[in-house]
């Protein structure tokens, strides 16, 4: 097990259809929540006078829990199946989705969108579907749950699937290349097996994750780390952290970090607190680097290597789709764009056209707004000193989130990067 591929994989769709539940079983199932969660769920069995122990119960009544502080924290959980080692990179709450997918965390490699049988398409469905697509994420999977609600009749599912299929081909999927999976996290339906839709042959939801392909590693292109964060350690000095998101890292190597221009030579990385002679994409590390302090870089600055370092954009062309927005973004528009680890208030300087979200085709040369739905080419001109990418070199730091109001405004891609 421990050998097989590692996939971090992300649940998303609306806050009702269940991802919490879909997330607790399929753990429950697969035997891997830990004793501690697993405990949680047995007392607020118990607690609500449940004698025997409910999962699907327990997973509500601490839904109303929450409200009061207790809460389990399906966070950065593993799981294991025959193929893959998972991680399940996000707690599924709506916030903390967006700030975790969008910050770059973790880079997920695959998805499972949850949508309710009973509910269909919701506004959040295509929010996630949107994102996860403009993030990268090119695998998934559909999960069509609540099925107790609609009887395990083939209908709901059929109806559910065809919707769906509309929505992610319009996003760019292809839904020929998707699995649909009707289940039922309450019940434990099609989770690992089937026993109430006979008229269903695919796979369970466990077997549709283990059909995922092997993701490539990003380990060909240049190396770029993200800081998440910086540590004195007393005896070694300045620690840095972050997740390798292409090339690799080896002590010795010359490394620079932009925007804050210092560098130096690694002197040692760790991995889960053991020292390691090289790290590569994926990997989350600490590192020490000679000759830089505490104080000299930050989170959101990017280290690189000294001979190819990180790009600091004057400006950029982006593509973004505008997914959240009460008016009409114009000209001199300045949110916070999120790019990896950092957070920079961007400005929009020129809107040069907008697409068909769906076929990339011009609508309107220089319009002189864009509105929610739309996608556009833009310029874009950070506020601060910023570390960003072209999608076509680098497309791990060529992706945003624009967030605005407390909510996700938009999201998208640097095309073209003109060098500080």
């Amino acid at each position: 097990m421990a050998d097989n591929p590692h996939i971090n994989l992300v649940f998303i769709g609306h806050v009702d259809h269940g991802k919490s539940t879909t997330i607790g079983r399929l753990l429950w199932d697969t035997e891997n929540l830990p004793q501690e969660e697993m405990r949680k769920l047995e007392e607020a069995a118990e607690e609500a006078g449940k004698e025997s122990f409910n999962f699907a119960f327990a997973m509500d009544s601490l839904e109303e829990e929450r409200e009061r502080g207790v809460t389990i924290d399906l966070a950065h959980q593993k799981f294991d199946t025959d193929d893959y080692n998972f991680t399940i990179i996000d707690a599924p709450g709506h916030r903390d989705f967006i700030k975790n997918m969008i910050t770059g965390a973790s880079q997920a490699d695959a998805g499972v969108l949850v949508v309710a049988a009973d509910d269909g398409i919701q506004p959040q469905t295509k929010e996630h579907a949107y994102l996860a697509k403009t993030l990268g994420i090119d695998q998934l999977v559909v999960a069509v749950n609540k099925m107790d609600l609609a009887d395990y009749g083939e209908d709901g599912y059929s109806s559910v699937k065809e919707e769906v299929s509309q929505l992610i081909q319009g996003v760019g999927y292809n839904p020929d290349d998707i699995h649909f999976v009707p289940i039922s996290s309450f019940k434990g339906e099609n989770i690992t097996e089937n026993t109430e839709m006979d008229w269903y042959d695919g796979p369970t939801l466990v077997e549709a994750l283990d059909d995922f392909e092997e993701p490539e590693k990003a380990i060909d292109l240049p190396l770029r780390v993200p800081i998440q964060d910086v540590y004195s350690i007393s005896g070694i000095g300045a620690v840095t952290v972050g997740r390798v998101e292409t090339g690799e890292i080896n002590p010795g190597d010359d490394i620079t970090f932009e925007p804050a221009g210092v560098g130096g030579e690694v002197k040692t990385i760790e991995m889960h607190h053991e020292e390691v002679d090289a790290a590569e994409p994926g990997d989350n590390i600490g590192w020490n680097t000679r000759g830089v302090g505490k104080d000299d870089v930050k989170k959101g600055d990017v280290a690189g290597t000294a001979d190819n370092p990180p790009t600091v954009a004057e400006s950029f062309e982006a593509q973004v789709i505008v997914l959240n927005h009460p008016n009409v973004i114009s000209e001199g528009y300045t949110p916070v764009f999120h790019v990896n680890t950092a957070q920079v208030s961007c400005t929009f300087t020129d809107l040069k056209k907008t697409m068909n979200p769906q076929t990339g085709e011009t609508i309107e040369e220089d319009p002189d707004y864009i509105k929610q739905g739309q996608a556009a080419v833009v310029e874009i001109t950070p506020q601060q000193p910023l570390v960003i990418e072209e999608n076509d070199d680098i497309p791990q730091l060529a992706r945003f989130a624009i967030r605005d109001m407390g909510q996700t405004v938009g999201a998208g891609q640097a095309l073209k990067v003109k060098e500080k």
